[in-house]
Order: C-alpha cells, then sequence, then structure tokens
C-alpha cells in the first residue's frame, strides 16, 4: 500500500469503549424526546425497548464482520467481500447517508443548547462553528482526536448519571404513563426513528478498525462494553424524564434534559444553567466520533474507486483523511440550512436501517460461501441473533417508509441515481485494486 494511503494503529479497547459511546451518547440528551408525540411517553418506551434488542443482536454479528474484516470502509467492506461491487455499494451509499447527516442534527442541538445558555447566539451559525471546530480537532490525528473524544464521553456519561441521580427521586409513574398511546399502537411504529436515534452510529467503531491495535481483540470488547453501557443510559434517562412532570411539555423541544432539570431544581438554579453548560459535553463527544466515522467512510469508498480519488488523501504529517473531513464537514453545513431536525434524523436512520439489512445478509452469505474464513469472534446463538437483527431492521424501515414516505422516496432515488451513474460508468465491474483486497482479507 503507498504511503500516502496509510493510517496509524494506535487505538486500545477503552478508546474504543468511548468511540462506541460517544458517537451515540448525544441521543440520549435529545430528538427521542420527538417520538413522545405521537407515541407517547409508554409508547416510545416500547419502541425503545424492540430497538434495543435490534441493537443488541446487531451489534454481537456485526461484530463478527467487524474482527473478520478490519477494513476502513465497515459494511462497505463487508458487503463487497459477500455480495460483490453492486452490494457493496449500495452498503456505502446507505452507510454515508446515515454518517453524513446525522451529525447536522448533532451541532444544530449544539446551537440549541449554547442559545438556551446565551439567547443571544444565533443557532445555526454556532452550529457552523462547531463543524468548523471539530473538522480542524479530527485533522490533528486519530490518537489526539481518540484522547480528546475519550475525554469528553468520561464527562457526558457522568453528567447522564448525575441527571438520573438528580430526577430519579421525582419519578412518578402517573406522569409517564399519562396519556400512554395518545395516537394507539401505531404510534409505537411511528417512533421508530426516534427510538433508533438513542442507538444510530454506533457501527461506527467499524471504520477505525485499521487504526486499531490488535483489532480481533480490542473491537469485540469496545463494542459489547459500549453497547452495554448504551441500553442502561438510554432506558434510564428516558424514565427519570418522561416521569417527573406532564412528558408533552417536553416533546418538542432540542434541549429536553436542561429544561427536566429546571423543573426539578428551578428555572433560576445556577445549577440548571451549569447542567446544561456540562451538557455540551455529550453533543460534543456524539459530533466529534461522527466525524471521525464519516471521514473514514468516504476515504474507504474513494481508496477503492467509488468516490474521486482525491478523497482517499491522507496527510504525510497528521496521517488523516484531510480532504474527506473537509468535503464532510462542507456537506453538513449545507444540510445545516436545507432541512429540520426531524428530517435529518428520520433521513439518516433510513440509511443506517438500510446499511443493517445489507449487513446481516452479508454475514448470511459469508458464512454459507466461505465458512472457513477466519472470524475471531463469532456471533452467540447463530443464526438467531443475526435472524432477529434482520427482521427488526426491516420492519422498522417498513415502518419508516409507510410513516415518512417522501424522505424514504428520496433515498431510494438518490441510491437509483448514484447506482446508475456507477454502472454507467463501469465501475461494477472493476475488481479493488491489490491493496484494497489485502485490508478486506483476514490476518494471520
Amino acid at each position: 500500500m503507498q504511503k500516502t494511503a496509510q493510517l496509524k494503529k494506535v487505538l486500545t479497547p477503552l478508546h474504543l469503549w468511548a468511540l462506541a459511546v460517544g458517537l451515540v451518547i448525544s441521543g440520549e440528551y435529545f430528538g427521542w424526546n420527538l417520538g413522545w408525540a405521537s407515541s407517547g411517553a409508554v409508547g416510545m418506551l416500547i419502541a425503545t425497548l424492540i430497538v434495543t434488542v435490534l441493537y443488541i443482536t446487531f451489534i454481537f454479528s456485526f461484530t463478527e464482520l467487524t474482527t473478520s474484516i478490519p477494513h476502513a470502509g465497515g459494511p462497505f467492506a463487508y458487503s463487497y467481500k459477500a455480495l460483490g461491487p453492486i452490494g457493496g455499494f449500495i452498503a456505502g451509499y446507505a452507510t454515508l447517508v446515515e454518517f453524513l447527516i446525522a451529525p447536522p442534527a448533532i451541532a444544530m442541538a449544539l446551537g440549541a443548547y449554547m442559545h438556551f445558555l446565551y439567547p443571544v447566539l444565533d443557532v445555526k451559525l454556532t452550529a457552523c462553528a462547531c463543524y468548523i471546530v471539530f473538522t480542524g480537532i479530527n485533522l490533528l490525528g486519530i490518537k489526539e482526536s481518540a484522547q480528546f473524544n475519550l475525554f469528553v464521553t468520561l464527562l457526558a456519561v457522568m453528567e447522564l448519571c448525575i441527571f438520573m441521580g438528580i430526577t430519579g427521586p421525582h419519578f412518578a409513574w402517573a406522569n409517564f404513563s399519562h396519556n400512554p398511546l395518545p395516537t394507539g399502537v401505531e404510534g409505537i411504529f411511528h417512533a421508530m426513528p426516534f427510538a433508533i436515534w438513542l442507538y444510530v452510529c454506533i457501527e461506527g467503531v467499524a471504520m477505525v478498525a485499521e487504526e486499531v491495535k490488535d483489532p480481533r481483540r480490542n473491537i469485540p470488547q469496545g463494542y459489547i462494553y459500549g453497547i452495554l453501557t448504551l441500553v442502561l443510559l438510554a432506558i434510564g434517562v428516558m424514565l427519570c424524564t418522561g416521569g417527573i412532570t406532564d412528558w408533552s411539555l417536553l416533546a418538542n423541544i432540542d434541549y429536553p434534559l436542561p429544561k427536566a432539570i429546571s423543573l426539578v431544581l428551578g428555572e433560576g438554579s445556577r445549577f440548571t444553567k451549569l447542567f446544561a453548560g456540562i451538557g455540551l459535553f455529550g453533543l460534543i463527544a456524539s459530533f466529534h466520533s461522527i466525524i471521525t466515522g464519516c471521514s473514514r467512510q468516504i476515504f474507504a469508498l474513494a481508496r477503492s474507486g467509488f468516490l474521486p480519488s482525491g478523497l482517499a488523501s491522507v496527510n504525510l504529517r497528521f496521517q488523516t483523511p484531510h480532504w474527506a473531513l473537509v468535503v464532510g464537514g462542507i456537506t453538513g453545513i449545507i444540510a445545516i440550512y436545507t432541512a429540520n431536525m426531524d428530517s435529518i434524523i428520520t433521513l439518516s436512520v433510513i440509511g443506517a436501517l438500510a446499511m443493517y439489512i445489507v449487513s446481516m445478509v452479508s454475514l448470511f452469505v459469508l458464512r454459507r460461501r466461505q465458512p472457513g474464513m477466519q472470524r475471531p469472534f463469532t456471533v452467540p446463538l447463530y443464526p438467531y441473533f443475526p435472524a432477529v437483527a434482520l427482521l427488526l431492521s426491516t420492519v422498522g424501515l417498513a415502518a419508516i417508509t409507510w410513516y415518512y414516505s417522501l424522505l424514504t422516496i428520496w433515498f431510494f432515488v438518490g441510491l437509483a441515481l448514484c447506482l446508475g451513474m456507477f454502472m454507467l460508468a463501469g465501475k461494477h465491474k472493476q475488481k479493488l485494486d491489490n491493496a484494497v483486497l489485502q485490508a478486506t482479507e483476514p490476518m494471520p
């Protein structure tokens, strides 16, 4: 492999845990509460429990793929190996949509939190400033980026624990169960994108696989401890927030946790402002982590010839994919000014579910076609875990298609156009070059 295409192997299990949690933890701070509008607190809890089963089975299954094929392309590489260039392209497109679209939502939440603290600050301008700052931090190197991410993720987890400690004693089941299913059972399915938002993007750990020390041993630890941490935080935060007051008061705001704290401690309490300020760390952790994952996906697709080759350039000094980071940042800033929060979250989730489906199909295909492939980690209870993940992903995508048909149409129209250009250019007939293929082969 050429020197300009090398990534540095420095990440440890602790870094991977922080990345897994950091990629997702902003979902505990905002976004999920939007599901209450249609499902109510009880309906959202049911949707979250279903989605939790999806992610537990998916992550155990996905870890088998990640450790067997430690490649920066993540799902793209697995699907390419199992299903060929077209399967790889579909997985790459879906993953790219997920990771390009999620950061603008988090950036806008950062802007909303800053506006809550300092009303003079404009939400969208603050969101754009966040893109510039954290893209710059990512440019400095993966080790420096990972250390920063570990710091802010630990602070974010500590703050959520403090939040549950303050609000938990004020929990009342009567508040939480008030008007439990305002739109009936269908509200549970309507809330699916917002329940998925509590976990979406955790699979981004796969995209730093080429930068992990001993990936076959360390990646499973990062993934498994990460998903367990997130399950406890997601359920705990949801119960504590919905149980302190009429949940409908918190269903349509971008900063539900500071608002919940203010209801307990008082709007004018200095601790309310302090909590909102510390709460920025959770958003920063996810924003920073997803920028890292997105840039590696762009890098891997470009290195494989699926995107312009210039995006695979690696800075010789910092060993980071600088053009991939810059293009991801520009795309995110455009999304900030062209879409609303609900649409961004839903579109990101559509990309995620499409990728989960292709990844689980790839797992089954690789098990059948390459039974002798080295698998340092094997999914427990095969084939039940990947089958459950595949089934629930399909149900989730079907529900979103029914309730958010326009966004789903946009997603698949974009896929059809990009796939058409891909095939017209003859890319589907080309094999990955030897350097890239070597990255997807099992290591001895």
